[in-house]
């Protein structure tokens, strides 16, 4: 495993230094805070690990890190810290050495996030494609008050970490603390001045965030999921509230669109202590609104208004949703001071959020898609859109990743049930769950949902060919839950699997002489929609 791009621009600690600022029992044998070993580094991998580093030794739900720890030792490392000792490695020892993580690895790397505008964005749908959003919009400000040469913006999402010298796929949806305060400090020793992070509610309940100082917050929305860690909806909201504390946050953006945002939106203004900017794009009182929104085959349009602007957007993102995220991303964006005007121009330039209503074109007379809805507003969300291109039948790929809240399978499968005209079912990943049960539940939930036709496919390869083979001209394909993923577990086994690659490979197989070759744009373009079916229309 290769290791992440160190930062430069900050001061190496000594070993003793570390245990001082971590109230740690001092390592033996050193003279004082300014002698002793270096420490250059921090990771929690031990695979990463290399010589002048400090090893986080972190409690795991499977097994505990310090079983790493020779390799952490062979690979270099000054010492550990943890919550008990390390074979081999002297070990700081910490009473929760996560919770300490976020702190340390700002501290070590001479607090990054102080020299950045931070932006991070929460919620249940849409976090990826407004932090998308909002490094586009950042980075055509930065050029547009600079010229070319203006100071970058970093980008840090669930798909990817991209800034100066930064381009690879995420792991997480928000990175482990070590591994966030060092891009952060990558990207402060780049001049990078913006950097859009996405942040979840696992990050904020399990300290990944710690540390960081953030410029602003944006809240999105708040549905059902992740309820096997936060047990319900209050703990789920809790925790996202978390990242709008004071001394946190210095600015808090709220989407007041459903109860959440309004419940989270009268704490901030209570309080007093955070200034407030409230973002609507479904009629509700706001600073900033969205208003006569237009969802098309090739994009998507709204008219922003707020203090400062009143303008057409035109986006070539596809989906309602879309002007939602659009929204908060500029709210923010002008909140904090950026250019608007050049910042509207960035998020209209921005063509694609990597396996969010991602067109995958094979010639195909039909349109096909990848999208990472992956819960029953999400789904309602994007198959509400779908449904107002499809002149003839919507195809629905979906299953269930395992590992998660065991309420979250009957409503997904309803709701599709409900906007669908055939479902396949497959697997997802079951992780340690039954395949099958899992399968069984989404199905069971889609039958009840309407009239769609539903039939199981176990392999998900295969699903996509049967999705691929009922499809005819003015029809819709799409292939929910997994976005933008490149691999899928099932027990111990973790295999390569990337939905827009294997749903190419269903469409080149099925193509044959008599499909003529059009792009997914021009042949939803020659259709004329079909009306929505019941209930098909926005989420209330």
């Amino acid at each position: 495993m290769s290791r992440p791009r160190a930062p430069r621009g900050h001061r190496p600690k000594t070993l003793a230094e570390v245990a001082s600022f971590l109230g740690a029992a001092p390592p033996p044998g050193q003279p004082g805070p300014g002698d002793g070993p270096v420490v250059t580094g921090l990771h929690h991998d031990s695979r990463r690990v290399g010589p002048g580093d400090l090893w986080l030794a972190l409690p795991g739900a499977g097994r505990h890190g310090a079983g790493f720890a020779p390799a952490a030792l062979a690979r270099g490392a000054v010492a550990a810290v943890s919550d008990r000792p390390c074979p081999g490695l002297t070990t700081l020892l910490v009473s929760d050495p996560r919770a300490r993580a976020g702190p340390l690895a700002d501290w070590l790397y001479d607090h990054p996030s102080a020299e950045l505008d931070v932006i991070g964005v929460t919620g249940t749908n849409g976090k990826t494609s407004t932090t998308h959003l909002l490094h586009a919009g950042a980075a055509a400000a930065a050029a547009g008050a600079l010229g070319a040469g203006g100071r970058p913006a970093g980008l840090l999402s669930g798909v990817v970490t991209r800034g100066p010298g930064v381009d690879r796929p995420a792991v997480l949806t928000t990175a482990e603390a070590a591994d966030l305060q060092r891009d952060l400090a990558v990207f402060r020793d780049a001049g990078v001045a913006t950097a859009a992070l996405e942040v979840s509610s696992h990050a904020l309940a399990l300290h990944r965030v710690d540390g960081t100082r953030f410029r602003a917050a944006v809240f999105t929305n708040l549905a059902a999921d992740h309820l096997d860690l936060h047990r319900d909806m209050d703990g789920y909201f809790e925790a996202k509230a978390r990242l709008f504390e004071p001394g946190r946050c210095a600015l808090a953006v709220v989407s007041v669109d459903d109860r959440w945002g309004h419940r989270l939106a009268r704490r901030v203004a209570d309080d007093g202590r955070v200034p407030l900017v409230t973002t609507s794009a479904r009629g509700q009182p706001a600073d900033w609104t969205a208003t006569r929104v237009e969802a098309t085959a090739t994009g998507t349009r709204f008219r922003l208004r707020g203090p400062t602007a009143d303008r057409a957007v035109h986006l070539r993102l596809l989906g309602a949703h879309q002007a939602d995220n659009a929204l908060s991303a500029l709210a923010a964006l002008a909140a904090t001071g950026a250019d608007l005007d050049a910042a509207v121009l960035g998020v209209e330039r921005l063509a694609l959020v990597p396996g969010r209503m991602e067109v995958v074109d094979a010639g195909q007379p039909f349109l096909a898609l990848v999208d990472f809805a992956h819960n029953a507003h999400g789904v309602e969300r994007a198959l509400a859109h779908l449904r107002t291109l499809t002149a003839g039948r919507l195809h629905v790929v979906v299953g269930q990743r395992g590992g998660r809240d065991p309420g979250k399978p009957g409503p997904l499968g309803a709701a599709v049930g409900r906007l669908a005209d055939v479902v396949v079912v497959t697997d997802e990943g079951a992780h340690d769950q039954d395949p099958a049960l899992l399968r069984a539940l989404v199905a069971a939930g889609a039958r009840s949902g309407g009239r769609a036709v539903v039939r199981e496919v176990p392999d998900r390869a295969d699903a996509f060919a049967a999705a691929v083979a009922g499809a005819r001209p003015g029809d819709v394909v799409v292939v929910l839950g997994r976005g933008a993923g490149r691999e899928m577990t099932t027990g111990t086994r973790t295999d390569g699997f990337d939905d827009r690659v294997a749903l190419r490979a269903a469409l080149v197989a099925a193509r044959g002489p008599v499909l003529r070759p059009a792009s997914a744009a021009s042949a939803t373009a020659r259709r004329r929609p079909a009306a929505p079916r019941p209930g098909s229309g926005p989420p209330p």
